[in-house]
């Protein structure tokens, strides 16, 4: 369930005792095994469980692991119809005991599932997972932003040309190998770069099966975690993003759908998916759905990187995760590649 943690509840005692008295005194701290780009921690008071999640030490990224973005995007969302934690203190760098942000917010109750494939369930309750799943996404995207506060969450102008710079770049700064397909796919995206449509919308950036908390005892979502990469941006990423799960192979450090009986399982295929999410949203299909998929295998390939890059400089929150990671940055870019040249999921 946990591992020790670098960080001592003796440290967190005096400032919690003045910035958050609500929660009693800490008890102790145990470090989650899994993630890996901001540490978090299961936090243990005198009134209960409650998380902490913290910037990783040692040097970051410029833009990286903002967890004052990821504090704010989830208090704004609280009571609206995407669900998500209690937040309940904001540390930043500047106030922050341990001399880089974090907050704690309440611990959700409920399952999480790692394995895309849901053996734990049967499949009538699939099928109902997954259609929550789609439910969420589009009640994300049809948030009203200025009525939430968050209008001026991100930046104006062409998501993906801002994003696909932004990524090009971090990519550059952080790869410890060559990569002739990321090279490859950097230029294809560029060159096929579509028109900004004028579609903004608030994205979370990492929208997938596992970073959602199901109720212990429904296909229902409680929680939405992991905002880390949350911003103002064209929904179809978002999409886009989960939709790469049915092109990932089953096997593997990024297991996926690939090579599973998904109509016997109870999954719908990506099409019918697709098609859900733009039924819920009245909309229209999306064009240029290749260069929204290859978009989103370059950008998560490349903060991969960032994690490998991390783990080679002595700084990663999980090492032997981020040896994962550098294998499946390749298999990454093929992926997109076999998109680009017409194949299907």
């Amino acid at each position: 369930m946990g591992s020790s943690t670098d960080i001592q509840v003796d440290d967190l005692a005096p400032y919690l005792a003045d910035a958050a008295p609500e929660i009693g005194a800490p008890l102790s701290l145990e470090k989650f095994a899994t993630g890996q780009s901001n540490p978090t921690y299961k936090l243990h008071c005198e009134t209960g469980t409650y998380v902490l999640r913290a910037k990783p030490a040692g040097t970051l990224l410029k833009s990286a692991h903002q967890v004052d973005r990821e504090h704010r995007v989830m208090d704004a969302l609280r009571g609206s119809d995407v669900p998500v934690p209690r937040m309940i203190h904001l540390a930043t760098d500047d106030a922050s005991p341990l001399a880089r942000a974090f907050f704690i917010m309440e611990m959700v109750a409920g399952r999480i599932f790692w394995d895309p494939a849901t053996p734990e369930v049967g499949t009538p309750e699939r099928a109902a997972i997954y259609d929550e799943m789609n439910r969420a996404l589009a009640a994300l995207h049809d948030v009203d932003v200025e009525d939430v506060g968050l209008g001026d969450f991100g930046k104006p102008g062409n998501y993906f040309a801002r994003q696909t710079d932004r990524w090009s770049r971090q990519y550059v700064a952080s790869r410890v190998t060559d990569n002739a397909d990321m090279d490859r796919l950097m230029a294809w995206l560029e060159a096929h770069m579509p028109a900004d449509d004028g579609q903004v919308a608030l994205v979370h950036g990492d929208y997938r099966l596992d970073n959602m908390i199901f109720a212990p005892d429904s296909p229902t979502v409680v929680a939405v975690l992991d905002w880390e990469l949350s911003t103002l941006g064209h929904p179809l990423a978002d999409l886009a993003y989960q939709c790469m799960q049915w092109r990932l192979p089953h096997q593997g450090g990024m297991r996926g759908l690939g090579g599973l009986d998904r109509a016997a399982l109870g999954i719908p295929s990506e099409q019918d998916y697709v098609a859900s999410y733009c039924a819920r949203r009245g909309i229209a299909a999306p064009d240029n759905w290749p260069f929204y998929l290859a978009f989103c295998f370059f950008r998560l390939a490349a903060i991969l990187e960032g994690v490998v890059r991390r783990a080679h400089d002595g700084n990663a929150s999980n090492p032997e995760t981020a040896k994962t990671y550098a294998a499946a940055i390749p298999l990454l870019a093929r992926a997109a590649g076999d998109i680009i040249s017409g194949k299907t999921a």
